[in-house]
């Protein structure tokens, strides 16, 4: 039995490492991207603390300098500029008014290359679900690494890359790092496949997300009338981002409660374009226990919580992950090619 574990690992891993190294290695890179911002996006490295009227400038400056904007992520205290998210693009404003800081293409900048990358695998919803797959075979992976360890225990040193010649060297330095790496690689995996497979982990963990309600009507939006009433409705809260109506659908607001571990929040208040009332709300501290954990799956595998410490365990475990795959490969291609 364990030597078919044994080679079921081996072989799983061989083909996983085409899809799983880049991943690794995105992921990785993508623990540091507010630090990258703040260092080369203008104003991007000043805390903010966005009103409602603030909001409600920012929207409107988005829709008239962009007509293609879906969404505005608001400046906060970890980058100091609005990010507006665009059918083909992106771009940044400035907290306080003024003209565009910078606007780019779809994957125009590294940063956003590297996103579809790691979430989308440069293919849409497709690439996403692809992406979740692999992550789950990789906690697979993990798991029956270091059931076929086990026997071989007393051999672990701490070593993180081969430290002898031939094939043996290879195995080795694999085994040892995937001991070393496994708890926090298995959380970054597991975390990760469950935000890209949403609605399996939903449906796994018993809970339902809240469906936006369907718009009582259209008009031009009232954005200062909305984001007071959403911050009259949840009065604590970090206004953190909103995006457009679509014809027959309402125009979302998503705050921050002081609770919430989610960057962005998971509080959203719909809001009828007619007259700019509330339609609805899903209050994420109301949700069941089963949802509230789901929720806090994202910020542990992006880093967003745990400071500095837990961002470059994160970082050093895409590396690891990148490496053992890596490691794993070189000791088959010594075997098969003697």
């Amino acid at each position: 039995m364990l030597a078919l574990l044994r080679k079921l690992h081996a072989w799983t891993g061989l083909a996983l490492c085409l899809l799983l190294v880049p991943l690794a290695l995105s992921g990785a890179a993508l623990a540091f991207k507010p630090q990258w911002l703040r260092a080369t996006v203008p104003t991007a490295d000043r805390a903010m603390a966005v009103t409602p009227a603030e909001a409600a400038q920012a929207m409107s400056a988005a829709q008239a300098a962009f007509p293609d904007a879906r969404t505005v992520i608001f400046a906060g205290p970890a980058i100091g500029v609005h990010e507006v998210l665009r059918d083909d693009g992106g771009a940044y404003l400035p907290a306080g008014g003024g003209a565009p800081i910078q606007a780019w293409p779809k994957n125009g900048r590294v940063v956003d290359w590297l996103f579809d990358l790691h979430h989308h695998l440069l293919s849409g919803d497709t690439g996403t679900k692809v992406a979740g797959a692999v992550g789950l075979l990789a906690l697979a992976m993990i798991l029956t690494g270091l059931v076929v360890w086990v026997p071989a225990w007393r051999s672990f040193r701490w070593r993180l890359r081969p430290d002898r010649g031939g094939r043996a060297g290879w195995l080795a330095a694999h085994r040892d790092l995937g001991v070393l790496s496994a708890p926090i690689a298995a959380v970054i995996v597991l975390t990760g496949s469950a935000v890209a497979l949403d609605d399996v982990f939903a449906a796994l963990m018993g809970f339902q997300r809240t469906r936006p309600p369907v718009a009582a009507g259209a008009g031009p939006m009232d954005w200062p009338r909305a984001f007071e009433a959403a911050q009259q409705r949840f009065p604590g809260a970090e206004i953190r981002l909103a995006s457009f109506p679509k014809p027959g659908k309402p125009a979302a607001i998503r705050l921050r409660q002081p609770q919430e571990w989610h960057a962005n929040g998971r509080t959203t208040v719909w809001i009828d374009p007619a007259g700019s009332r509330i339609l609805a709300v899903d209050d994420a501290l109301a949700q069941p226990a089963s949802a509230r954990l789901y929720n806090a799956f994202w910020p542990v595998h992006a880093s967003k919580v745990g400071g500095l410490a837990w961002k470059a365990l994160t970082f050093l475990a895409g590396l690891a992950v990148a490496a053992l795959s890596l490691y794993g490969a070189e000791s088959y291609r010594r075997k098969l090619f003697r």
